[in-house]
């Protein structure tokens, strides 16, 4: 059985908002409302909420919120296509909870998690793309290590990209249970706490659905989206993702930069953002009530 999805850094991202009651907000992760129904609550009757997600179970969740409030409006997409559905400076603020949902890694169906035997699917859209199993059957060795080690940060990348070229051979890779027999079996050095084929996992999934290519879309939308004063507000949960925020934000505070020893012609334009305090992490009451959370880092920045 699926446990209770919660939200995670619930009321630190509400609060980090700053939800203004007649404003426009973006959940781009809608997932199954969590985050939706606090900013919905913070919204006045003139106030409204734009949901995105592609995921096509997250898509009926949202059915049933729109139905209840007519504030609310959803579309299923991919953030990436966030300036399809917003006017540029119509937004007070923009709320991203990235990666997996527990309900996508609990159930087996999808083929996220290397806990329950289920299709090798790893699609966050099942209905677009090319699967995870259908992916493995036919990349080169080398492509497969090379996203091992930069999308998983996986050490021993070549060698477990042999064992599944060499393993395809004789049967298809098709099970997530098979998946992760076979990185383990390959992985010479498991870390204390944590499953062999955790990292794998994690790279195969982000290049299926080109996660990081799309979070670098969305920000750079979500900029010229936000009204002056707006937030942004990125909740990730593994350094890639974190450090492409970090950097991002680092970038549009600093502006427009100049190579070294270039005269200055002009006034150089100023940054677009602002960063709003430091990187915030789940309390330890969190973290007991909700493990998965551990790993949450969320970041903020404001629209100058």
């Amino acid at each position: 059985m699926s446990r209770e999805h919660q939200p995670v850094l619930l009321e630190e991202a509400i609060a980090a908002l700053t939800v203004s009651a007649d404003g426009v907000y973006v959940d781009g992760t809608f997932g199954r409302g969590g985050h939706s129904s606090s900013i919905l609550k913070a919204l006045s009757p003139q106030g409204s909420l734009i949901g995105l997600d592609q995921d096509p179970a997250a898509a009926e969740a949202a059915k049933t919120l729109s139905e209840q409030d007519a504030r609310f409006q959803f579309h299923a997409a991919n953030f990436c296509s966030l300036a399809t559905w917003v006017a540029p400076g119509s937004l007070q603020g923009v709320l991203l909870d990235l990666g997996v949902s527990s309900p996508q890694l609990d159930d087996p169906s999808r083929g996220f998690s290397f806990s329950h035997d289920g299709p090798l699917d790893m699609r966050m859209n099942p209905d677009k793309g090319q699967s995870a199993a259908q992916w493995l059957s036919q990349a080169g060795e080398s492509e497969i290590a090379t996203v091992l080690k930069e999308l998983g940060e996986e050490r021993f990348a070549r060698r477990i990209a042999s064992a599944i070229v060499a393993a395809r051979t004789g049967a298809p890779i098709e099970r997530t249970g098979q998946l992760a027999e076979l990185v383990a079996a390959a992985n010479p050095r498991w870390e204390q706490h944590k499953h062999p084929a955790t990292r794998s996992f994690q790279a195969i999934r982000l290049h299926v659905n080109g996660e990081l290519d799309a979070l670098r879309e969305v920000l750079a939308a979500i900029v010229v989206a936000l009204a002056p004063g707006g937030r942004m507000v990125v909740i990730s949960f593994h350094s890639l993702e974190d450090r492409i925020v970090k950097r991002f934000i680092r970038d549009q505070t600093r502006g427009e930069r100049l190579p070294p020893g270039v005269p200055v012609q002009y006034e150089s334009r100023s940054g677009a953002l602002r960063q709003i305090g430091k990187a915030v992490s789940p309390t330890d009451a969190e973290i007991s009530r909700n493990p998965r959370a551990r790993s949450a880092i969320m970041r903020i920045a404001e629209r100058v």
